[in-house]
């Protein structure tokens, strides 16, 4: 396997977290007596630009067709977010109706919602049908297709270009990862932004958030390997946030190289230096990675056989990809968790793959009344616990499996 990026041979694994099928490959009860697909969920570390990756074992239209599952306004956190968001970029922008926004993998509409009601023109780009049918509902005019140079052409060629180009948490879903810049360069007004959010590797290693690493994911980025890959476009980072989204996040600013109206913050040097001073440039850093995820698969296996052993009832909540890629590597089951709860019903009366734990809405869990809620997104462990706060009126307790075990009563 070669680097997507420079085109290294790639030598060095970061993790290997065996075979396991899609994250979000949900199981209708048809499905559940028929065979899976497992893939090899193995990931580099490249040596030279320092990407961290996994193969593109299962092609991206094959993950992003109609029966996708994540929507992503079924989260109250993230909308928030997204509203922040829109305020924040229409301010420092300066940002009117006679501006174009312009979101790759826009999804619902979560976010684009917001610029729309401010009258602001907005395109969203979306691969999955069902998430972009939603979107058009609420008025926001989708274009169903994959985002690269192709597509940034044929927008070209009918005068469409983004003021503001943006995408959250697609930059890590994308195979070919210079098509997919290269494509923004071409779309980018000629003094326009582009803003991207993703996890950052360094969060990822350092809080051992390795069930982030599902096959939707090929890559896994720092600020130093990402500038490099924008520069090789011509585009040019000009401003960079940490941001707390998603257990850890960027939100980069970037430009085009020649465009001299921005000037470069003292953010992206800093960061550089946190990066070089963790030694994000040095394949030692990613050493010892598998040692920390297989501590967290034998302490969560032990809780799990001592709650069976001790005959307590035991649930999760959230049925997210990242769940999926913990239950399988840890070889978690339906005997071993009873059922996922979820506010989505577009997973609801399904089966998680591979581990076969039904996916029930909220109402089951309060009738059900287990002794421990696994929070499978910890990420919005503070929402989820606020929202199931009832649990303690019967002796419930959560459990919180990344970084490391914890229970919270």
């Amino acid at each position: 396997m070669q680097c997507r990026f420079c085109k290294t041979e790639l030598e060095h694994v970061f993790i290997d977290l065996i075979n396991s099928p899609a994250s979000n490959s949900f199981l209708t009860k048809e499905q559940l007596n028929e065979p899976e697909t497992f893939y090899p969920l193995k990931v580099y570390s490249c040596h030279n630009c320092f990407l961290v990756q996994v193969d593109e074992y299962k092609k991206s239209d094959a993950i992003f067709n109609s029966d996708y599952v994540y929507f992503s306004s079924y989260s109250t956190s993230w909308l928030n977010h997204a509203k922040a968001y829109t305020e924040k970029m229409t301010e420092r922008f300066g940002l009117n109706t006679g501006s174009k926004v312009i979101e790759i993998a826009s999804n619902d509409g979560y976010l684009l919602q917001y610029f729309h009601e401010k009258n602001i023109p907005v395109l969203g780009i979306e691969p999955t049908a069902n998430t972009a049918e939603v979107a058009v509902k609420k008025g926001i005019e989708t274009v169903v297709d994959f985002f690269g140079v192709r597509l940034a052409k044929e927008l070209v060629a009918k005068k469409i270009f983004a003021d503001v180009l943006l995408g959250n948490n697609v930059l890590a879903h994308v195979p070919d990862i210079l098509d997919f810049i290269g494509g923004m360069k071409i779309v980018l007004a000629s003094g326009g932004v582009i803003t991207m959010e993703f996890p950052h590797l360094m969060q990822l290693v350092d809080n051992n958030q390795f069930d982030t690493i599902y096959h939707e994911h090929f890559s896994y980025l720092s600020f130093t390997t990402v500038q490099k890959i924008f520069a090789s476009q011509g585009l040019e980072l000009f401003d960079v946030e940490e941001i707390p989204t998603h257990g850890g996040s960027l939100r980069i600013y970037a430009k085009h190289k020649e465009d001299s109206t921005k000037q470069i913050t003292h953010n992206v040097s800093a960061l550089l230096k946190k990066e070089a001073d963790k030694g994000l440039d040095n394949l030692n850093y990613y050493n010892g990675f598998q040692a920390k995820a297989l501590k967290v698969k034998i302490d969560l296996t032990a809780f799990l056989l001592n709650c069976k052993k001790d005959g307590k009832k035991v649930a999760a909540y959230g049925a997210a990809a990242k769940g999926n890629t913990l239950l399988n590597y840890c070889g978690i089951k339906n005997d071993m968790i009873d059922y996922v709860a979820d506010a989505n019903p577009h997973k609801q009366n399904k089966w998680l793959p591979a581990s076969h734990i039904p996916v029930v809405n909220e109402d089951y869990l309060k009738k059900n009344k287990p002794d421990y809620v696994i929070i499978l997104p910890w990420n919005l462990k503070d929402e989820v616990i606020k929202q199931l706060a009832y649990i303690s009126q019967w002796g419930g307790q959560f459990v919180i499996p990344i970084p490391h075990l914890q229970i919270i009563k």
